[in-house]
């Protein structure tokens, strides 16, 4: 289920707003200029579907977001449990960066949480399949795909050269619950 966790930078134990509605998500989200939607992923993929496989299901929806925003490059990333490089996959991208350019994510399965930090606040954001999200080039944020990851998301892009990681060195990423891990109570 797709939910947005809102927690003050400095006090993550307890945070302002928890919501599973995707339309509050979508008007708080909006608020910070941050794109969320609600995509209908309803193809079905063999646990063999290629990359290719993958971007002619979703053929319409990707041609319709890159025609409206100019989106020139589109791929695929899909992470299961047994991927041998799952554990550095997920420390890849779990430090506060930004990017040049929009990062725009579809989910098509699975799950994975973008942590988005804005001013004094951190809006964890729990993407799920039927899931757009499209964080603002310059926002720091970080991912997190959990523990046992499991989630395939088309990704979007005007140049691939803008969606390099530039690494901030804030240590905050370490101070909030962790997507897919339990938090103490």
């Amino acid at each position: 289920m797709t939910t947005l966790t809102i927690y003050p930078d400095k006090d993550p134990a307890h945070p302002d707003v928890v919501t599973s509605d995707p339309a509050e998500i979508t008007a708080l989200l909006d608020k910070v200029g941050v794109h969320y939607e609600r995509w209908k992923a309803d193809a079905v993929l063999a646990p063999d579907a290629s990359h290719a496989d993958i971007l002619a299901a979703y053929k319409t929806e990707i041609d319709r977001l890159s025609s409206a925003a100019g989106y020139q490059s589109v791929d695929v990333i899909r992470i299961t449990p047994d991927n041998p490089n799952k554990d550095a996959l997920r420390t890849k991208f779990l430090d506060e960066h930004t990017h040049d350019e929009d990062e725009v994510r579809f989910f098509v399965e699975g799950s994975g949480a973008f942590y988005l930090h804005l001013g004094d606040k951190v809006y964890q954001v729990v993407c799920t399949r039927d899931d757009l999200l499209s964080v603002p080039a310059g926002t720091l944020h970080w991912f997190d795909m959990g523990p046992e990851p499991f989630f395939t998301a088309v990704r979007l892009f005007i140049s691939p050269d803008g969606w390099v990681a530039n690494f901030t060195g804030d240590k905050i990423s370490s101070s909030i619950p962790r997507f897919g891990e339990k938090v103490a109570a």
